[in-house]
């Protein structure tokens, strides 16, 4: 581990993971339990249509990225607050209209980009100091909001008639949230990859259900997993020359299989202990 430390692009990289291992699960367990699961994949998706353009219109793709996915959040949560009977359907048309538009845009750029393909995998090699800085300055900007606005949050997503009536501005707080994930892909994709920033977000958070009982510690345990996840993935990706986002993904999902058994053979155990004593 101290070997590679040596390396400047290994010392940003584990930065810039650490940073996404403690920002994703954050943003992941609210969009779980308010079973949005799958919006950080979508806005990924759109988030792709922002690197894009950036390359094509030269212009530094993380802030691209990071101004089409905000909108697009916002659209969509508008555009879900006016009709949630077709939230489902809103939410299908933003994805694949990003995901057209980002092949558009590939299309037209005269030579095929190999950083363009690091957004969408992850790569250590390529985060830059300017990645480090940017990923950073985000980060912040993202926990602090959340703490902020932490107890609204969480209530919000466990009864959100109950927090209306109390008088929360559930429909704002539901936007900031969109914000906050649409941030969260932007910050993530270098490290994890478009593509699987969203297995980040949900992931850690399934494989910490699996010991926790309490909010509080569903969210202090999926950090852990996460960051178990995001260091071991560096450490196998680099040495085995493989895609980082993938290494990543494959050391959660490796995590969530064990803590799964886990629980299914101690709630085997139980049953059985409480079969003898009856």
């Amino acid at each position: 581990m101290l070997d590679l430390l040596q390396y400047e692009f290994m010392q940003r990289a584990l930065v810039a993971g650490i940073l996404v291992g403690i920002l994703c699960p954050a943003i992941g367990i609210f969009l779980i339990m308010k079973r949005q699961s799958l919006i950080g994949d979508g806005l990924g998706h759109i988030a792709f249509a922002g690197v894009s353009a950036g390359w094509l219109l030269d212009v530094y793709p993380v802030l691209s990225a990071t101004v089409v996915t905000v909108l697009s959040a916002l659209g969509i949560e508008e555009l879900r607050a006016r009709r949630p009977a077709f939230a489902d359907m809103i939410l299908a048309i933003f994805f694949y209209t990003g995901i057209a538009v980002a092949i558009i845009f590939s299309s037209m750029m005269r030579s095929n980009n190999v950083n363009l393909i690091s957004y969408l995998f992850g790569s250590i090699v390529t985060v830059t100091t300017s990645d480090v800085a940017t990923i950073t300055g985000l980060t912040l900007v993202v926990l602090g909001v959340l703490s902020y606005i932490f107890k609204e949050l969480v209530y919000i997503t466990f009864d959100e008639e109950s927090a209306k009536v109390s008088g929360i501005p559930v429909r704002k707080i539901n936007t900031i949230l969109a914000v906050l994930t649409a941030l969260t892909v932007s910050v993530s994709m270098r490290i994890v990859g478009i593509l699987l920033v969203s297995a980040l977000m949900v992931i850690p958070v399934a494989a910490s259900l699996q010991i926790s009982r309490s909010f509080r510690s569903t969210l202090i345990n999926a950090i852990i997993i996460s960051e178990t996840a995001v260091i071991s993935g560096l450490l196998v990706s680099f040495t085995a020359n493989l895609a980082t986002g993938g290494t990543i993904v494959i050391a959660a999902v490796a995590i969530f299989i064990i803590l799964f058994a886990v629980k299914q053979i101690s709630s085997v155990r139980n049953v059985n202990t409480a079969s003898h004593k009856c």
